[in-house]
């Protein structure tokens, strides 16, 4: 199959898994569509223990897909700007401290957490793991889904605190986990010894010159936006805007992430209201309503058929199922640390450890 026909199969798959979970399902839109998929994976997997040869023409149409350029190169620039649009800076900016703390210290003690209990368990089931890749695997599990968090916040009434503090920190913290990720790296492949020094160049080429990119390409495109009043060329830009400036932080190797979410910020902010028409802000609103909730559904249905790929044994179910507990316990314990300090100074949301969680 060529890439035109996958596509068109991974479309149709995310209308028709979307229409059962809205008939049958009744699940959050990405996690019912996940869940459809998996289920879809599994009587693939069954089949095939009949002799019907449907997982290996699956599996051949998946490994054309490179699943980490589509995401980190494709969809992530447009979910992040989609989601960062719709975020009140004012309400960002009312709880810095909490965000900054759960988006730094949050997620080291995470990371920390979940290397030192997956080497141990992972030892315990005979997998010999040497714990600077489990150290990696904290890294890179530890900050929190913003695809998720935001597309289930939409339909949950939940306090703006709390709401801001979800979403700011699920926002921020892919930088901290990249420099965390990028240092251990340097460690487990290429047996390097991080510095002081090179931990905090990378800090700033990653995350201060990702947010000053964000910044440029953000206020250029409110420039042009504030000059103009034609709702499609001004969704035009923003377009240009997410792909553009997530392109040219991959080739500075900075942050995209935080480049795209600073300038989303900054037009779904600023630019809401100073640049915009009251039919441009209804059109783009619903342009990039339409275009997240397209790509949360091919992503995740994606997500889902990706089972397939993975290598079946009792030993890695259980190990898998351990690792999910021993993620959970981290998250838990790396925002109630942080929260309960901070309770000695102000005042938090009930419950909001278990919803952090």
């Amino acid at each position: 199959m060529n890439m035109f026909e996958i596509f068109a199969l991974l479309l149709t798959f995310s209308a028709l898994f979307s229409y059962i979970n809205k008939r049958l399902l009744h699940l959050p839109d990405t996690i019912g569509v996940m869940f459809a998929a998996l289920v879809f994976s599994l009587l693939i997997a069954l089949l095939g223990g009949f002799g019907i040869p449907l997982e290996g023409l699956a599996q051949s149409t998946l490994q054309q897909i490179d699943f980490s350029r589509a995401l980190l190169h494709g969809v992530l620039s447009f979910l992040l700007f989609a989601g960062a649009l719709h975020v009140n800076l004012d309400d960002l900016l009312s709880q810095k401290w909490i965000i900054i703390i759960l988006a730094t210290v949050g997620v080291a003690l995470s990371t920390l957490i979940v290397g030192v209990l997956t080497w141990w368990v992972f030892g315990w089931l005979g997998f010999h793991i040497s714990l600077i890749y489990c150290l990696l695997l904290g890294a890179l599990i530890s900050p929190t889904d913003p695809v998720a968090v935001l597309s289930i916040l939409k339909s949950a009434h939940v306090p703006k605190s709390l709401e801001a503090k979800i979403s700011g920190e699920s926002l921020f913290n892919d930088g901290i986990g990249v420099v965390l990720f990028l240092a251990l790296y340097r460690i487990a492949v290429d047996h390097g010894t991080p510095s002081v020094f090179g931990t905090a160049e990378l800090f700033i080429r990653e995350v201060i010159g990702g947010a000053a990119l964000g910044l440029l390409c953000g206020g250029t495109a409110y420039w042009m936006l504030k000059n103009i009043d034609d709702y499609k060329v001004e969704i035009l830009i923003t377009i240009v805007l997410a792909a553009g400036g997530y392109a040219l932080a991959d080739a500075w190797h900075l942050s995209g992430p935080i480049a795209i979410v600073v300038a989303g910020l900054l037009i779904g902010n600023k630019g809401r209201v100073l640049a915009m028409s009251d039919t441009t802000k209804e059109r783009l609103d619903q342009f990039w309503e339409l275009m997240e909730d397209i790509l949360n559904a091919m992503l995740f249905v994606l997500i889902g058929l990706e089972t397939l790929m993975l290598p079946f044994s009792w030993h890695v179910v259980v190990a898998g199922l351990l690792a999910v507990s021993i993620v959970l316990s981290a998250r838990l314990l790396s925002v109630a640390i942080p929260m309960t300090l901070m309770r000695l100074r102000r005042r938090f949301s009930p419950n909001v450890v278990k919803i952090l969680t």
